[in-house]
């Protein structure tokens, strides 16, 4: 079973935005503008990105084979 993971990348600066959206975007573990993290693709990193989608570009990458155990 492959797990599905976002590709996640800050493209816009956030100086001057709402500090609730300044908040959101260190929460998905993003610092500096280019900047990209991988995260899981869960309700709550989705609320996220959905919340400051303007700052970000999202792509949708396969991760690796998991064994269930």
């Amino acid at each position: 079973m492959t797990k599905k993971l976002l590709k996640i990348t800050l493209r816009k600066s956030v100086i001057g935005r709402l500090k609730s959206h300044k908040r959101t975007v260190q929460s998905l573990g993003l610092r500096k503008v280019n900047h990209s993290v991988i995260q899981d693709d869960n309700p709550s990193i989705r609320g996220m990105v959905n919340k400051v989608s303007y700052l970000l570009e999202v792509e949708n990458i396969e991760g690796e084979e998991t064994v269930s155990e």
